[in-house]
């Protein structure tokens, strides 16, 4: 209480104009309507002012907690899409139908011509893949190396996490995962050396994609059949047959090139995939890949 006596004789001057001040703008304010508006408006512009400089320092402070809600959101999403793919219909013709609450019967009709077909007559419904996206954040990404460029992310073999799962982001595809710890893992970036990928145009011509070096902006899509129609800003997707789920942009044409000595076309891509901003990406699990891997080294040891 001492304290507080003393500080104020100290300031007892300033705290008198204060007072004065503020009570003399009051009765300027009761008793002059034009006053009293200016003074109003001066000093709900001050307040707004510090309202928003307040708003925008917590806002500041909650974008890591609004950044991880978005991700999980997203990963809900790219889960539920997850659901729509990976599932073929084999009547006359080859369907596309979502695997849950579809009636096959309905699909067959609307997909063949083939009016002798009775309508008990269902597909067969064969699943080729089963896809579920994990969440990660990248807290390292090298794009400087000449033969091969890592990612490290915040998850690992607790979150379900293993070797050569294949990693995307929003925007396109970005890897495939490597080694695995608990708590982390690291991915081979689409930016290394001898990571070739297939990758198809929109008609469906598949080629194979492999990094430019010393661009972390730029592939080359090669093997496209020289009588091929392309033109720049095509874009470009991961074919049907890629280790990643099909249809994920991989980038837009941005130069062509014609290799006369086996009569194809080497495509410039411009990657989708921002490595420079790189920050939050989907680790994607496949749950059939085990299967299909083990039979195909199968064929490999065989030859």
């Amino acid at each position: 209480m001492r304290k507080v006596l003393q500080l104020i004789r100290r300031f007892w001057n300033l705290i008198l104009f204060i007072t004065l001040e503020i009570i003399s703008l009051t009765l300027i304010a009761k008793r002059n309507s034009m006053q009293g508006v200016d003074i109003v408006n001066s000093s709900n512009a001050v307040v707004g002012y510090l309202y928003e400089k307040q708003n925008n320092i917590v806002y500041y402070f909650r974008l890591k907690q609004m950044n991880d809600s978005l991700l999980q959101e997203n990963t809900r999403i790219h889960n539920e899409l997850a659901q729509w793919t990976g599932v073929d219909t084999f009547a006359d013709t080859l369907v596309r139908i979502p695997p849950r609450n579809y009636d096959t019967g309905k699909v067959v009709q609307a997909a063949t011509a083939d009016s002798s077909r009775k309508p008990q007559d269902k597909p067969a419904v064969v699943r080729y893949a089963i896809y579920h996206y994990i969440p990660a954040r990248v807290i390292n990404n090298s794009i400087a190396n000449d033969r091969m460029n890592y990612i490290t992310l915040n998850r690992g073999a607790k979150a379900g996490i293993r070797p050569n799962m294949v990693v995307v982001s929003n925007n396109g595809i970005v890897g495939r995962v490597a080694h695995v710890s608990d708590n982390f893992s690291t991915v081979v970036s689409l930016l290394s050396e001898g990571r070739n990928y297939s990758a198809e145009l929109a008609d469906g011509t598949t080629g194979f994609i492999a990094w430019e070096k010393g661009s972390p902006d730029y592939i080359h899509l090669t093997k496209i059949p020289l009588e091929q129609k392309v033109k720049t800003g095509d874009s470009v997707f991961t074919a049907t047959y890629s280790i990643f789920p099909a249809n994920i942009t991989v980038g837009t044409v941005a130069g062509i090139d014609t290799v006369k000595a086996n009569n194809t076309k080497t495509l410039k891509i411009r990657l989708t995939t921002n490595f420079r901003k790189l920050q939050y990406v989907y680790v994607v699990n496949n749950e059939y890949a085990s299967e299909q891997q083990g039979l195909e080294a199968k064929n490999e040891k065989s030859e």
